[in-house]
């Protein structure tokens, strides 16, 4: 009978050293989980530099596309037009990525992500929460390249950099709150396309029938109305007078309004709808 063979020492203390007890690390707070999923969405621009597309190119198409086309027909000229447009396009382009979210929120589900996930001991809601705060950063760089694209086609805004920088805050708080409503469309559809052409057709009329490009009272009567109520125009009511320096704090505080139904709406089936799943 052949006797066991004595394993090597540098085995023996390797698995000695697999083995040993220690102490587990603490277990992440919520805030800590949460920094940590906003960092991977930021390392999977890393490895996938083709989503930067939408926050670099579209920005760039949407407001010389619009500067150009419309600004000698409605203002006479496209310097006098874009003092007009330059905050609503910033809006626009921001609210349109915003979809995306839920489209990458539906590719996780579709590639298990979620599944790989629920068995660790953090905070489950920290995955999506993070998600939303990685993209707060594509919404910055989108919102950026707009402000400096119009600033070169002859934007002045008379609110310096103060009324910029507060603009720019309450188009992120706004667009940060406004994409909960993806993220339960990301959660219920099915495949990514999906959700892409549902937030499309959400979208288009939100943005398109608001005051971006025109004032509301060269509308219908009817479409005066809609825009009147559309929760864009008051988003872009409220960033133009900031960056004009003449705060409207009506649009201001119904901009603010908006962000907490929001977030109490939507947030709270996002989670119902996130524990499900997992």
């Amino acid at each position: 009978m052949t006797p066991p063979t004595t394993p090597k020492s540098g085995v023996s203390e390797e698995i000695e050293k697999a083995i040993a007890h220690r102490d587990r690390p603490p277990r992440p707070n919520a805030l800590r989980a949460s920094l940590t999923f906003g960092w991977r969405a930021l390392l999977k621009i890393k490895h996938v530099p083709e989503q930067l597309f939408d926050v670099t190119l579209f920005p760039v198409m949407f407001t010389l596309l619009f500067v150009l086309l419309f600004g000698g027909a409605i203002a006479g000229s496209t310097k006098e037009y874009v003092q007009f447009l330059a905050p609503g396009v910033m809006v626009q382009t921001v609210i349109f990525i915003t979809m995306y979210t839920g489209m990458g929120l539906n590719t996780d589900i579709q590639k298990g992500f979620f599944d790989r996930i629920k068995s660790l001991p953090i905070w489950q809601p920290s995955a999506i929460v993070g998600a939303l705060l990685g993209d707060l950063l594509r919404y910055g760089v989108a919102s950026s390249i707009v402000i400096a694209l119009t600033l070169i086609l002859g934007f002045r805004p008379e609110g310096g950099p103060l009324g910029v920088i507060a603009g720019f805050a309450l188009v992120l708080l706004f667009c940060f709150c406004f994409t909960w409503v993806w993220t339960v469309l990301g959660l219920l559809m099915r495949t990514p396309t999906s959700v892409l052409n549902t937030s499309m057709m959400i979208l288009f009329p939100l943005t398109f029938a608001s005051n971006i490009f025109v004032p509301p009272d060269t509308l219908p009567s009817w479409l005066e109305w809609f825009v009147g109520v559309n929760p864009i125009s008051h988003l872009v009511d409220a960033t133009r007078s900031l960056m004009a320096g003449d705060p409207d704090g009506s649009a201001i505080g119904q901009v603010f309004i908006y962000c907490v139904v929001l977030l109490a709406v939507f947030a709270p089936i996002t989670m119902k709808l996130y524990r499900s799943k997992t």
